[in-house]
C-alpha cells in the first residue's frame, strides 16, 4: 500500500490536516481548486479513507476525526439502512460456534465486510445496497475450531493507474486457511495472485487437525506485503500446528518471508528459552489477532499467543519465547527487530489478543512514538516503537508457583507501572455475590474450595480460580485512542474462571458428571493431564463475584491513571426470570471506537445494545437496541453528496457467548435535516 512520505503517525494522532501542498489554498484560488480535485481523486484510497483499515487506520487507533455526530446531537441518531447477509450457519458442522465479529472497511467507493464463513460483500456506503457478493465456499462439513471472520484488508497498487482490473484489491484469510485476493470494484478473484486468486496457507504447515488451522482476523497490509498469522485450536495436544507468521507479495501471492515464533533451529533467536526437543514438538505461539503497521519505520507489530497446550507446560519448560509476546518485525525481511514477552510460560490462555495500538505521546514536551498493548491479564504496557524500551517501567514480580507434578511455572511475571484495567487480587469469600442467601452461600463455598491467590494463580489438580479469566481482561476488541486527550479506552471483562487439571484417563468420565456440566474439556494429548474450565457461576447462572462483570475503562496516559470506569451492559435477559435488570456490566466481545465528536461508541455487551458514552466523563448518552448481539467493533465514515456521517456495526451475535443470533449490518445517522458538515 502506498503511504505519504510524512511520518503517518504524526497525522494519525491529531485531526487530519490537508496535504502540505494544499495549505496555502486561501492565497491562490487556482491552487485551492487543484488541491480539492486532488483530495477528491484520492478520497477512496485506504490511507486517506475515513475507515480504510480494520482498526480505523494502520496504527489500530480505532479513532475517527469526524464530529458531525457529537455529544450534543447523538440522541437524534436513527437507523439509516440495514443490510442482511443471509448467513445464519445453515449446514455448518459447528454452527453453535458461529459469530459475527466483522468490522467493515471503506475504500474505493464501497464498504467491504465478511461473514464468519468468509463470504465477502461490497456495499454502497450511503444506502447499504449490495454491489457484489463473493462466496469462497468453505467446507461446511468441517468441525472448525472457530467460526469467525473479523474482516478484510484492502490494497491499492501504487505503481499503476487505479482503473485496471485488480489494481485495487480486497484480501481475506479464511477459516479453511486460504488467502484470497479479490478485485475491489467487482469482487472477482485476481487470477494473477497465487492460483486463480488463492494461496493455500496450509502448505508448509505441520497439520494435526485440518479444521483447527484457520485465519480469523484480517490480514495486515504494508506497502506491497500482505501479512497473515493463524488461529490454532487450543488444548488439543502438545504437537499441534505451529504459529507461522508469513508475508506474501500483494501482486503475485509469492511467499516473501516466514517467521516462526517458536524455535525451529538452534540459531532461532528464542532457542535459549526452550529445551530443543520440546521446542521441536511444541505448537501454537500463533498470531491470531490483528497486527499493526508503521510505514515510516518499516515495522509490523504482531501479538502472539500461548504455546500449546494452554494450561499445562511440563512439555514446554522454560519461558517459551516468543509466545505471548509483542514482536516488532521488519516488513522487508521478517527479521525480528525487538520483542517483549508479556506473559512467561503461559498457563492461563493469556494470549495477546488485542491489536497493538501505535500512538504518539508527549513526554516532557517531546513526542514519543509508542506502541500500546493491553492483555487478557488486565495489564496495559507501553513501549517505544523503535527500540522496545518500556515507557511504563516494567517490574518482574513473584507470582504463585505450581504444585502440579511435572510443571515448572515461571517464578515471576512482568507488571507495568500503569494502573491495572481489572482487579488482580484474590477473591474474598466474604464478598461472594448472589441473588439469594442460597446461591450466595454456594458461591462462598466455591471460592473457599479452589486455589485462589489472585492473578497468575496456576492451574491445580484440585482446581484454581483464574482472575481475570481467559476471556480477559482485554480480548481482541483491543483499545481505542483519544488523540486529543491522550487517553485509551478498553472494554474489560471481570469474570473469573475455574480451571482444573485432571488425570487424562479420567477426563471424559469427569466431564459427563453433574459437577462439570458447564465445563469445557481440553484433552491436552501428550501430557498427563486434561483440563476442565468454566466460568465461576452460581447455580442461577450469574457470576459469583460482585458486579460489575464488564466495564468500559478510560486511562489517562498523561497522568498514568484511570480517568473513569463505568459498567458496560445490563442483566436484561440474563439469569433467572426474577433477576433484576440493572447496569451490572456483562462480559463482552468487541471493542470501542472514539471520535472527534467527543464520543465513545461500543456494542460488545451481552444485552444487545449499541451505546455512546461521553469521552470526557464516561456518562452514557445514547443507546439503541440491536436485533441481534453486537459482538463486533463499530466503525464510522462519511458518504454521499452531503457527506453524511454513518455509524455501522455488525449485529449477528456470538455463539460461545450465547447472545441473540442474526445476520444484520446496521448503519445509523442523524436525520438528513440535522446532519451538517
Amino acid at each position: 500500500m502506498h503511504f505519504a512520505t510524512l511520518d503517518p503517525t504524526a497525522a494519525a494522532v491529531r485531526p487530519r490536516e490537508h496535504p502540505r501542498g494544499c495549505r496555502a489554498w486561501s492565497k491562490l484560488l487556482a491552487l485551492g481548486l487543484a488541491c480539492m480535485l486532488a483530495l477528491t481523486a484520492e478520497a477512496q484510497s485506504p490511507e486517506v479513507s475515513d475507515w480504510g483499515y480494520y482498526g480505523g487506520d494502520a496504527f489500530g487507533q480505532h479513532y475517527s476525526n469526524l464530529d458531525q455526530i457529537n455529544r450534543d446531537n447523538v440522541t437524534q441518531l436513527q437507523v439509516a439502512w440495514t443490510f442482511r447477509t443471509a448467513e445464519l450457519g445453515a449446514g455448518l458442522a459447528h454452527s453453535g460456534g458461529l459469530t459475527f465479529e466483522a468490522t467493515p472497511v471503506l475504500a474505493f467507493g464501497m464498504l467491504y465486510l465478511s461473514t464468519a464463513t468468509d463470504i465477502v460483500f461490497g456495499l454502497d456506503p450511503s444506502s447499504g445496497r449490495l454491489r457484489w457478493r463473493y462466496d469462497p465456499h468453505v467446507d461446511r462439513g468441517r468441525p472448525y475450531a472457530e467460526v469467525v471472520s473479523r474482516g478484510v484488508a484492502v490494497w491499492q497498487d501504487a505503481t499503476t493507474a487505479p482503473t485496471g482490473f485488480c489494481t485495487r484489491r480486497i484480501f481475506i484469510g479464511t477459516i479453511d486457511a486460504r488467502l484470497i485476493a479479490l478485485d475491489g470494484p467487482s469482487g472477482k478473484p485476481c487470477a494473477s495472485f497465487g492460483v486463480a486468486g488463492v494461496v493455500d496457507l496450509s502448505r508448509g504447515v505441520r497439520l494435526r487437525d485440518r479444521a483447527a488451522y484457520e485465519v480469523t482476523s484480517p490480514p495486515t497490509v504494508l506497502g506491497d506485503v500482505v501479512l497473515v498469522g493463524s488461529s490454532i485450536g487450543d488444548n488439543r495436544a502438545v504437537s499441534v500446528e505451529r504459529g507461522l507468521i508469513r508475508a506474501y507479495d500483494a501482486r503475485s501471492g509469492a511467499l516473501r518471508w516466514s517467521f516462526d515464533p517458536l524455535p525451529d533451529s538452534p540459531q532461532h533467536p528464542g532457542a535459549a528459552a526452550w529445551q530443543a526437543q520440546q521446542a521441536a514438538r511444541a505448537g501454537g505461539g500463533n498470531a491470531w489477532g490483528i497486527a499493526s503497521a508503521d510505514a515510516a519505520r518499516g515495522l509490523l507489530f504482531v501479538p502472539t499467543g500461548s504455546a500449546s497446550p494452554d494450561f499445562y507446560g511440563g512439555e514446554r519448560l522454560g519461558s517459551n519465547e516468543f509466545a505471548d509476546s509483542l514482536l516488532a518485525l521488519d516488513v522487508t525481511s521478517g527479521r525480528l527487530v525487538w520483542h517483549q514477552q508479556l506473559v512467561h510460560h503461559d498457563l492461563w490462555d493469556y494470549d495477546l489478543a488485542a491489536q497493538p495500538t501505535l500512538v504518539q505521546l508527549e513526554v516532557n514536551g517531546e513526542p514519543i512514538y509508542a506502541v500500546l498493548e493491553a492483555t487478557k491479564s488486565g495489564l496495559l504496557f507501553a513501549f517505544e516503537r523503535d527500540t522496545g524500551r518500556a515507557l511504563f517501567a516494567v517490574q518482574e514480580r513473584a507470582v504463585p508457583r505450581s504444585r502440579v507434578p511435572g510443571e515448572q511455572s515461571a517464578p515471576t511475571q512482568p507488571f507495568p507501572q500503569s494502573p491495572p484495567l481489572a482487579p488482580l487480587g484474590a477473591l474474598d469469600p466474604r464478598e461472594a455475590w448472589g441473588l439469594t442467601f442460597w446461591d450466595r452461600g454456594i458461591c462462598r463455598g466455591l471460592i473457599e474450595r479452589y486455589r485462589n491467590e489472585g492473578v497468575y494463580t496456576p492451574p491445580d489438580l484440585r482446581g484454581s480460580i483464574e482472575t481475570p479469566g481467559y476471556a480477559g481482561g482485554v480480548n481482541w476488541g483491543g483499545l481505542a485512542f483519544d488523540v486529543r486527550r491522550e487517553r485509551v479506552l478498553a472494554a474489560v471483562n471481570r469474570l473469573p474462571m475455574i480451571v482444573r487439571l485432571v488425570p487424562a484417563v479420567q477426563a471424559r468420565a469427569l466431564a459427563q458428571t453433574p459437577e462439570f456440566r458447564r465445563a469445557e474439556l481440553g484433552p491436552q494429548l501428550g501430557t498427563p493431564y486434561a483440563v476442565l474450565r468454566e466460568p465461576l457461576l452460581s447455580p442461577l447462572g450469574l457470576p459469583c463475584t460482585p458486579p460489575p462483570w464488564g466495564t468500559l475503562v478510560s486511562i489517562d496516559l498523561r497522568r498514568n491513571r484511570i480517568a473513569w470506569e463505568v459498567p458496560l451492559g445490563t442483566t436484561q435477559s440474563l439469569g433467572p426470570w426474577f433477576a433484576p435488570t440493572r447496569t451490572f456490566g456483562t462480559p463482552s466481545m468487541g471493542g470501542p471506537i472514539v471520535t472527534a465528536g467527543d464520543l465513545v461508541f461500543i456494542g460488545a455487551a451481552m444485552d444487545d445494545y449499541l451505546r455512546a458514552f461521553d469521552v470526557e466523563t464516561g456518562r452514557e448518552l445514547w443507546r439503541h437496541p440491536l436485533p441481534a448481539g453486537g459482538q463486533a467493533t463499530p466503525m464510522t465514515y462519511r458518504a454521499g453528496r452531503e457527506q453524511r456521517q454513518y455509524l455501522v456495526i455488525a449485529a449477528g451475535g456470538h455463539g460461545p457467548l450465547g447472545t441473540v443470533r442474526g445476520d444484520y449490518v446496521i448503519a445509523f445517522a442523524l436525520p438528513a435535516r440535522t446532519a451538517t458538515h
